[in-house]
């Protein structure tokens, strides 16, 4: 199985923004997926805030985003970045989950999810949060 990592950002309500003005700079395709769009509204005011987004350029430079929904915990700064990584086998991803979690804080348990069929969050022993999931096609 390939892996990669990529940088994750998060943002209040400024997702789209971010994801723009990176392409801007950098180049390279947007992909985002809106809360309506995965069926994971909590609150309709949000429903067009990113879920998931990425710029990812031919040159390689490869970013995601977010936006923080507003029923968790936010602040400018703090948590901004998490490492992600992603997969193609289930097995594997299990793997690094079980590696990582020792002595971890698990923020989302590693399972099934509306936008991906393995999906979970951990911050590490170092305070380092990582988010492993299985990669599933977006399209633009």
């Amino acid at each position: 199985m390939a892996i990669s990592t990529t940088t994750h950002l998060n943002f209040r309500g400024r997702a789209r923004e971010a994801l723009e003005l990176y392409r801007s700079v950098f180049g390279g395709e947007l992909a985002s997926v809106t809360y309506a769009q995965a069926g994971a509204v909590t609150d309709p005011a949000e429903a067009d805030q990113v879920m998931w987004g990425q710029v990812a350029s031919p040159a390689g430079f490869r970013v995601m985003a977010y936006d923080v929904p507003g029923h968790a915990a936010y602040e400018a700064g703090v948590d901004s970045v998490f490492v992600s990584v992603r997969g193609t086998d289930a097995d594997e991803l299990r793997g690094y989950w079980d590696a990582l979690a020792d002595g971890a804080m698990v923020r989302v348990p590693l399972a099934e999810a509306a936008w991906s069929p393995l999906y979970g969050m951990l911050t590490d022993r170092l305070g380092v949060t990582w988010v492993l999931d299985l990669e599933v096609p977006w399209s633009a």
